[in-house]
């Protein structure tokens, strides 16, 4: 319930209300994306003080691997689940969209366990970057299967199968936001306290107003794609409310395996049980033309997002808690 009470929630939550109500209440889209820029920044920058402050050890490696082993194993069961359910290329995307992860979310989660004083290791933001593109490189291979076991099917021709790969893992490697969030992680862990203290009006004081202005944008985003994924399957709408929490349960049993600490590991459920709606659609909507933006756009957004800002965050944290704390 504290959750709710936040006032970048409740943001959220008048986002989703402007939105259902079809208001005229908007974010000018440069205005959005400067806010999205500013919170990759400013997470980079607490996460490059934070690593500087405990330094990179064992304990952190073996997070980045349970990090990478979950981007890989999620997307995975997840299309071999969806294929029996929708097409081989949505369900591609779809696995890809929960493969991936959301940055959006991890920033709420990290401010929740500001408020909730829980101390999260400087590395986890890795972990965001880390998972972030196997599962794009994944859908991406699967769809140029199909189309080699289907060549007359409509969508890309056959010769410009790998080029679709190459796009793909050139745009998820060098993907601005992820340079971003990697410069600004080293650039704080280079300038250890005395950049904290500098940057301390920017990417401290700043960041819960400019969060709480994101979400808003986010809520109407919501509202506008809650209409779409209200028409996909109810397969499909019990896979975006279930599977997060399936995910969620992998990272908790990961996490007790190399024994994280208590915040770390419900980051890592958080990022787990989250989905993407920028990164993924950015590319897919060109690697996979075949498949349905609206259907892994809708579910990932309009259905999953919301669930996790709302419930999933103190929920996947109170767990932890329980289970290793």
């Amino acid at each position: 319930m504290q959750n709710l009470l936040d006032p970048a929630i409740l943001f959220f939550a008048l986002g989703v209300f402007a939105g259902a109500l079809r208001s005229n209440l908007e974010i000018p889209p440069a205005i959005a994306r400067f806010l999205s820029l500013y919170l990759l920044m400013a997470l980079g920058l607490k996460g490059g003080f934070a690593l500087a402050r405990a330094g990179l050890d064992g304990q952190a490696l073996q997070s980045l691997g349970a990090a990478v082993l979950l981007a890989v194993a999620v997307p995975a069961m997840g299309y071999a689940l969806l294929r029996r359910y929708t097409s081989g290329f949505n369900a591609a995307a779809i696995a890809a969209s929960y493969g991936s992860v959301s940055a959006v979310t991890f920033v709420t989660a990290l401010q929740y366990m500001d408020t909730q004083g829980l101390a999260y290791s400087g590395h986890m933001p890795a972990s965001l970057v880390l998972m972030e593109s196997p599962a794009i490189v994944m859908a991406v291979v699967l769809a140029n299967r199909l189309r080699a076991a289907q060549p007359g099917a409509p969508g890309v021709p056959l010769q410009a199968h790998n080029v679709g790969l190459r796009h793909a893992l050139r745009d998820s490697l060098t993907d601005g936001a992820n340079l971003l969030l990697l410069g600004a992680l080293a650039i704080g862990w280079i300038s250890g306290e005395a950049g904290k203290t500098a940057m301390q009006p920017f990417s401290g004081d700043l960041f819960k107003g400019m969060l709480a202005f994101f979400l808003l944008d986010m809520g109407l985003g919501v509202a506008r794609n809650f209409q779409q994924a209200r028409r996909a399957s109810p397969v499909l709408l019990a896979y975006a409310l279930l599977a997060p929490m399936v995910h969620a349960s992998l990272a908790l049993l990961l996490a007790r395996l190399i024994g994280m600490p208590v915040a770390d590991a419900a980051l890592l459920m958080i990022l787990a049980a989250s989905a993407s709606y920028i990164a993924v659609p950015a590319v897919l909507r060109y690697a996979i033309p075949e498949a349905s933006p609206s259907l892994y756009l809708g579910l990932s957004l309009g259905v999953t997002f919301p669930v996790n800002i709302l419930v999933g965050i103190p929920a996947y944290t109170h767990l932890a808690q329980r289970i290793i704390g």
